[in-house]
């Protein structure tokens, strides 16, 4: 049985342990530190025996984690960042200046929406240090849930009781095809003229997936080359290689418009819903109370985009997941 001391653990033992895990060695650790190779492997060895088990294999020069290691460094990778946000935030208060955010968003909306309703808040409110990371949607939840992003930018579905919906959109997804297509020149592509082609689309069944599949089904179109990818912006790479052409989300599109790729509405409609949330009875600041409203001003932005109204959760859960009699079985 390990023998977990009541002592708080030392940071200096922590750090070095994620020293070790960043650069693979305890040599590379002790250059990042700044400290002596010996001093290194004596903090990691004092953590281990506090802990009361092994982090770390040691094959000479070699060092893998063990499962435990790994399970540990997680923890500790998280510790470390909201201690250095702890740091900036302190900072923030001697100056009377606004406080460090951590906003999380979906690699599209973070690369399609983000920057735009970031550069709209007004610069006073934008503080020293601001984190941004890109998350897959489940993880976004987790993160505003655990209080490590001050606010999410994700995709649906976003139900949680320790949630709150400042706004959700409803945009209509794109085709994207190689500017020199012959469908480029229509202003609306049609899913049968796609039929034959390859079709490059979203992999999460749960997601946006099951909508392009129900509306490729409508237009009695059964695609025989899919190439599945979990980022719009891989989906973009693949049709400018000539790969296919894609159904994606609009928001990548928009915000990386990329050369020799044209985006045209679909003949169906293929609903990409994603809102603004916070954790539930958080005061907002104001930094985060303006990116909210940027954010919802540059989703209107995107054509054909709406804010739907939140509060009828019953009509909301069918738009999100497809009405319950084509989706039988989809979670709810």
């Amino acid at each position: 049985m390990s023998h977990m001391h009541s002592t708080p653990l030392d940071i200096r033992q922590l750090e070095a342990f994620a020293a070790v895990m960043s650069a693979g060695s305890v040599t590379g650790a002790a250059r990042l530190l700044g400290r002596s190779q010996p001093a290194v492997t004596r903090l990691i060895q004092d953590l281990e025996a506090d802990l009361g088990y092994a982090l770390l294999h040691r094959s000479g020069p070699r060092i893998t984690p063990t499962s435990r290691g790994l399970l540990f460094h997680a923890e500790v990778e998280r510790h470390l960042a909201s201690l250095g946000h702890i740091r900036e935030r302190a900072e923030a208060i001697a100056l009377d200046e606004p406080m460090t955010i951590t906003v999380a968003a979906t690699p599209s909306l973070a690369a399609g929406i983000l920057p735009q309703a970031l550069a709209a808040v007004a610069a006073n409110l934008i503080p020293r240090h601001l984190h941004i990371q890109a998350l897959a949607a489940e993880n976004v939840v987790q993160a505003v849930l655990a209080r490590s992003a001050d606010v999410g930018i994700s995709s649906l579905p976003l139900e949680h009781p320790g949630l709150e919906i400042h706004w959700i959109a409803e945009a209509p997804c794109v085709v994207a095809i190689s500017a020199s297509d012959p469908l480029a020149a229509r202003d609306v592509v049609r899913l049968t003229d796609v039929a034959d082609r390859r079709i490059i689309t979203l992999a999460n069944p749960y997601r946006l997936r099951h909508r392009v599949n129900e509306a490729l089904e409508r237009a009695g179109v059964s695609p025989d080359r899919i190439i599945d990818v979990n980022a719009s912006l891989t989906a973009l790479s693949l049709v400018r290689s000539g790969l296919g052409v894609a159904i994606v989300e609009p928001a990548t599109v928009r915000g990386i418009p990329l050369d020799g790729i044209a985006m045209r509405a679909i003949d169906q409609t293929i609903p990409f819903l994603f809102g603004a949330i916070s954790a539930a009875a958080l005061p907002l600041t104001p930094t985060v109370a303006a990116l909210i409203d940027t954010t919802r001003a540059e989703a209107l932005a995107m054509s054909g985009c709406r804010i739907i109204d939140s509060n009828g959760s019953e009509a909301l859960a069918d738009t999100v997941y497809g009405s319950p009699e084509i989706s039988e079985g989809a979670p709810r």
